[in-house]
């Protein structure tokens, strides 16, 4: 898509300091870089920031969509990512929550930073 194209461009080309919120939303976002899965091409996707201390909670909604958007798939096959958060480039590794309790949690705290998340 064009947008995250856009996004992505004025984020990394600012240093972090343009292009902080997602589209026109004002909601503040992150750029995950990581491994395509088939293709093994770098593919780089601006996502809500949702943070847990000084970890960061990655949504894979698809805006309620039935199946996973296709970054899910890229981060399954190689969860090692870097993350651009404003000035702020560093690696990271994820991980899918499976213990119902503390993806509730962390459910939860998603809803604080975006509560249309509720309605998906």
């Amino acid at each position: 898509m064009d947008w995250v194209a856009d996004q992505v461009e004025l984020y990394e080309s600012s240093g972090g300091t343009q292009g902080l919120t997602l589209r026109d939303t004002g909601i503040p976002c992150i750029i995950v870089t990581n491994q395509g899965w088939e293709t093994g091409a770098i593919r780089k996707t601006p996502l809500m920031r949702v943070i847990d201390g000084d970890d960061y909670i990655l949504v894979a909604s698809w805006a309620g969509a039935p199946k996973n958007p296709l970054w899910y798939y890229n981060l399954k096959a190689e969860p090692n990512v870097e993350i651009r958060d404003e000035t702020e480039v560093f690696s990271a590794r994820v991980r899918e929550v499976d213990d119902p309790a503390e993806r509730q949690r962390l459910w939860d705290i998603a809803l604080v930073a975006y509560d249309r998340y509720q309605e998906y």
